[in-house]
């Protein structure tokens, strides 16, 4: 009887292993004959550099010619030293006479955060690594959007070759890089917030992670949500410091507040239409105005005394208005499409602004009314909510707890696990992507 039940056992537990052999589960081989390296005997480790996720993003910044970047900004200064900028002590300060074109300086802050060596109390969601094999992400220090703002004032000037042949010469010097070929350039971030930076080769990049303020002039096949971040524009006006009146709501006598200019391409058309449904509205100011010292101390007031600041499309999705409000504490009212937002992975925009479709807002007395019978204690906790997330706007050097400089890092350390499975996907591919043939 006992000699019939270990029978049976034993012909069970063969065709247990059997079965297991034949799925796959049991590798007998790795008990009988292990690898010589003993890769068998432990579990498969990641390849790459990556930090923990509380870890600062390990960053390597090229050594680029002085013309690339802080060149441009002494050209008035008369230097002709080109040698590369590699302590912060070099680094000048941004001209606070600048004007408009301070709201294009993304690039200038991004450079600064990497240059500098820390401080007391400093965050840093990045920090910069003179190692390039120690690095997660790549930063191409290239000011493209001063570039366009420097080198000709308009499209068609003869000027405007000085900022096509510095984008040639960089698509030179990144291509005879290692690590650009290493991941097609992939793993680099190349800032671009101006709408007409690096308009002459673009689609050379179009693989980078690249910074921007919005896909209004980027095509699906250059720049995309899933690869590239959004940017603030850096805001012109002063921030409100001491907002701290008892009553803001009832303190704030403009219902609704517009400065800037009204003749726009595309969607930015939505604005000449707006001045007109607006105009005669006693608590209403729609002004138009263009760009100019006087101009921007002008919205720096009437965005502080209004409930609501107006931000319509213009000649691309966003523009810097809108972080001039959210740094007034301006209730924004955005009335624009297709606009995408920053750090919108971590930001509930909905609980500090209003949405209009463009259909909605050209409607006669619409948007009017809805404002007219917003609540007041609605209204006083998007303005509660914009007074404690105002600081995510702010550029500074150097970077501060989750300012803009710090958000816009953690960004990029965002987007790089989709960089690294673009990068090991195309390691081992021996046909065209599928994936990319089915868009």
């Amino acid at each position: 009887m006992y000699g019939k039940a270990i029978i049976s056992l034993a012909f069970i537990t063969l065709l247990l292993i059997t079965f297991s052999l034949l799925i796959g589960t049991v590798d007998i081989r790795s008990y009988f004959f292990p690898s010589p390296d003993g890769a068998h005997n432990f579990p498969c480790k990641p390849t790459g550099t990556q930090s923990s996720p509380s870890a600062p993003l390990k960053v390597y910044m090229y050594d680029l010619p002085r013309r690339f970047n802080i060149g441009m900004m002494e050209r008035k200064k008369g230097g002709g030293d080109d040698t590369p900028v590699t302590t912060a002590e070099e680094l000048p300060r941004w001209p606070v006479n600048a004007g408009v074109r301070r709201q294009h300086s993304v690039e200038y802050w991004l450079m600064a955060s990497l240059l500098g060596s820390g401080g007391e109390g400093e965050e840093r969601e990045a920090v910069r690594v003179l190692d390039p094999e120690n690095a997660e992400a790549f930063f191409v220090p290239f000011f493209s959007s001063l570039s366009f703002n420097t080198h000709g004032r308009n499209m068609t000037d003869p000027e405007t070759e000085k900022d096509r042949q510095l984008q040639v010469d960089l698509i030179s010097f990144l291509r005879k890089s290692k690590y650009w070929q290493r991941s097609g350039g992939r793993d680099h971030v190349i800032p671009m917030t101006h709408p007409n930076a690096f308009r002459f080769l673009r689609q050379l990049v179009n693989a980078s992670i690249l910074i921007v303020a919005d896909f209004g002039r980027y095509p699906k096949s250059l720049s995309t949500l899933s690869k590239d971040v959004v940017s603030p524009y850096v805001h012109n006006v002063d921030s409100f410091k001491d907002d701290d009146l008892l009553d803001p709501f009832e303190s704030r006598k403009t219902l609704l507040f517009f400065r800037g200019n009204t003749v726009r391409k595309d969607k930015g058309k939505v604005r000449a239409k707006l001045e007109k449904i607006l105009a005669g509205y006693d608590d209403i100011r729609y002004e138009r105005s263009s760009p100019s010292a006087e101009a921007i101390q002008a919205s720096t007031q009437g965005m502080r005394s209004s409930k609501f600041c107006l931000h319509p499309a213009g000649d691309t999705p966003s523009s810097c208005r809108l972080f001039d409000a959210i740094v007034s504490h301006c209730v924004p009212v955005i009335v624009s499409d297709l606009i995408e937002l920053p750090y919108e992975d971590e930001i509930d925009y909905s609980q500090f602004s209003i949405f209009f479709s463009i259909n909605e807002a050209i409607q006669p007395d619409y948007l009017v009314n809805q404002l007219r019978q917003f609540p007041k204690d609605r209204w006083i906790k998007m303005w509660r909510q914009l007074k404690k997330i105002s600081h995510h706007f702010e550029f500074h050097y150097p970077p501060m707890k989750e300012d803009a400089v710090n958000m816009l890092w953690r960004q990029v350390k965002h987007k790089l696990p989709g960089v690294q499975l673009e990068v090991h996907r195309n390691h081992r591919l021996k046909v065209p992507d599928w994936w990319q043939q089915r868009r």
